[in-house]
C-alpha cells in the first residue's frame, strides 16, 4: 500500500468505534516478535492532561540528547501526528510500510483503529532505536490496547468523569479503569485527589508493590511570580529543587501536568538517565501541544500569524479541546485569569455522548454570541441538540451552523480586532477548524 491506501485502510475500520480489550493486541503483537517487550516505557492515563504532560516529558528528554518515540491520541487532522520520534512525524513511506506489515499479518482478523494505530507505533519504535517511549493509553488504561507493555514507569496524571459508557459512572470506577495500568513494583506517579480516586490508586499500588510518588505529598510546585514557578521533591532522601522554570503553554493547570513530567525525570535519573536543570528549563520553555489553550492572531488579508493582538485588520483565536466537565473547569478559569477581551464569540462542537449540561453551560456563560456547530462524525451533536443545552436566557445569542467552515467564517465576520474568537469542545472540531485556519500540522 501507498499512503493514501494506508490510511483509507485504516479509516476502513471504523474510526469512532471502541472495543476494549487486550486479546486482540496481545495476538497480533505475539505474531510479530512482541517488539514493544523491547523498549523502554513510561505509561501515561489519566481524565485530562495526558498529552500535554507526554510531550513535556518527551521534549524534556529529547531536550537531554535522548532520542524519544511518543504516542498519542487522538489527531486533530492527520493520524501521522499520534507518532513522533523526538518531535519528527512518522514519514508517509514508514506508515504505509508499517501499515501493510500489518495487514498482510492480519490476514482475514480484524483489529480496531486504535489497535491498528498502536501496533505500528510498536514496530516503527522498535525499529528506531530508542532510549524511552512515552505512550499515551487512548480510553481509561486496564482494557486499553497500550495495556500489553511492562514500562518502567506508571503515570496517572488525573480522574475525573469521562467516557461513563465505558469506564463507569463514578469517580470510583473511572479511577479503578485507569488505575489498571499500574505493574508490578513499577512506581507509580500521579496527581489524582482525595475526593477523585485517590482510595483506588493507592489500593491497587499497594497490591501490586507499587511505590507512589503522589503530587503535593511527594513533590509540590511554588508560585514564585513573573509567570515562573519551582519544583521541589524529596525520592528516597534525595531532595531535588528546581527552580525559575517557566511553562510556554497557558494555563495554571499546566505547572501540574509539568510537575509530573519532572517526577518521571528525577525517577528516570535514578534509572541511569542523565537530565540537568538547563535541560529541564529549556524543554518545559518549548512544549507545544497544538489545539490545547493554543492563541493566534490572524492578519484577515494574508492569512498569516502576526505578533500580539495586531492591528485593526486582525482577529483574535483560542483553540482548546476542553470536553469534559474538569476540562471546561480549567478552560473557564484560564480565561478570567489569562485572557482580556471586549467580547467573547463562541464556537462550540461536541460528541452526543458527552455530558453537554455539564460543559456548554460553563463557558456560554462567558459569551457574547455563541455559534454552535457540527464536526464530521457519526457521534458528533446536531447543534439543535446542542442548543437544547444552552441555558434559555443565552438561546437568544445563539447561531446554530451545521457545517464548521460556516461556523468559523461567522464568528470571524461578527469579531473585532479586540474580540476573541474561542473555538472549543470536541477535538474533531478543533482539527478542523485548526486547518482551515492554520494549514495542515503535519505538512510534509
Amino acid at each position: 500500500m501507498n499512503y493514501q491506501q494506508a490510511w483509507e485502510y485504516l479509516d476502513g475500520l471504523q474510526f469512532h468505534k471502541i472495543k476494549l480489550g487486550l486479546d486482540a493486541m496481545r495476538s497480533f503483537m505475539a505474531k510479530v516478535g512482541n517488539p514493544e517487550q523491547n523498549l523502554k516505557i513510561v505509561h501515561v492515563a489519566g481524565t485530562n492532561g495526558k498529552g500535554s504532560m507526554s510531550m513535556t516529558l518527551s521534549t524534556i528528554m529529547s531536550e537531554a540528547g535522548y532520542r524519544v518515540g511518543l504516542y498519542t491520541s487522538p489527531h486533530l487532522s492527520s493520524v501521522r501526528e499520534r507518532f513522533r520520534v523526538n518531535g519528527r512525524f512518522i514519514s508517509e513511506r514508514m506508515f504505509a510500510e508499517f501499515s501493510t506489515r500489518i495487514r498482510e499479518v492480519l490476514g482475514n482478523e480484524k483489529i480496531t483503529y486504535f489497535e491498528f494505530t498502536t501496533a505500528l507505533a510498536f514496530l516503527w519504535f522498535a525499529e528506531e532505536n530508542l532510549d524511552l517511549v512515552v505512550l499515551e493509553t487512548g480510553l481509561g488504561g486496564r482494557l486499553d490496547a497500550t495495556n500489553i507493555v511492562d514500562p518502567i514507569i506508571s503515570i496517572i496524571t488525573n480522574v475525573s468523569m469521562d467516557h461513563e459508557m465505558y469506564l463507569g459512572d463514578t469517580v470510583t470506577a473511572v479511577a479503578s479503569e485507569k488505575a489498571g495500568i499500574i505493574k508490578q513494583q513499577v512506581p507509580v506517579i500521579s496527581a489524582v485527589k482525595e475526593d477523585s480516586g485517590l482510595a483506588e490508586v493507592r489500593s491497587r499500588c499497594t497490591e501490586k508493590g507499587a511505590r507512589l510518588f503522589l503530587y503535593e505529598e511527594s513533590f509540590y510546585t511554588e508560585l514564585t511570580g513573573d509567570n515562573s514557578w519551582q519544583w521541589k521533591g524529596k525520592f528516597d532522601g534525595v531532595v531535588k529543587n528546581f527552580e525559575n522554570l517557566r511553562c510556554s503553554m497557558k494555563g495554571e493547570y499546566q505547572v501540574e501536568n509539568a510537575s509530573l513530567a519532572l517526577a518521571a525525570i528525577v525517577l528516570l535519573m535514578k534509572k541511569g538517565f542523565n537530565v540537568t536543570e538547563k535541560h529541564i528549563r529549556k524543554g518545559i520553555a518549548r512544549v507545544q501541544w497544538p489545539g490545547r489553550l493554543e492563541s493566534f492572531c490572524l492578519d484577515r488579508t494574508s492569512r498569516l500569524k502576526v505578533q500580539g493582538t495586531g492591528g485593526h485588520n486582525t482577529v483574535s483565536y483560542l483553540l482548546d479541546g476542553a470536553h469534559n466537565p474538569a476540562g471546561v473547569e480549567s478552560l473557564v478559569q484560564t480565561l478570567k485569569a489569562e485572557y482580556r477581551y471586549r467580547r467573547l464569540i463562541l464556537v462550540w462542537g461536541a460528541m452526543a455522548d458527552k455530558d453537554l449540561q455539564k460543559t456548554l453551560p460553563q463557558v456560554a456563560r462567558l459569551a457574547d454570541r455563541i455559534i454552535l456547530t457540527k464536526p464530521e462524525g457519526d457521534r458528533s451533536a446536531k447543534p439543535e441538540l446542542l442548543y437544547q443545552n444552552v441555558p434559555k436566557l443565552l438561546q437568544e445569542k445563539c447561531l446554530l451552523l451545521p457545517d464548521v467552515e460556516d461556523a468559523v467564517g461567522a464568528a470571524e465576520e461578527m469579531a473585532s480586532n479586540d474580540d476573541l474568537v474561542l473555538v472549543a469542545g470536541s477535538l474533531y472540531l478543533i482539527g478542523a477548524s485548526r486547518r482551515l485556519l492554520l494549514g495542515e500540522l503535519v505538512d510534509e
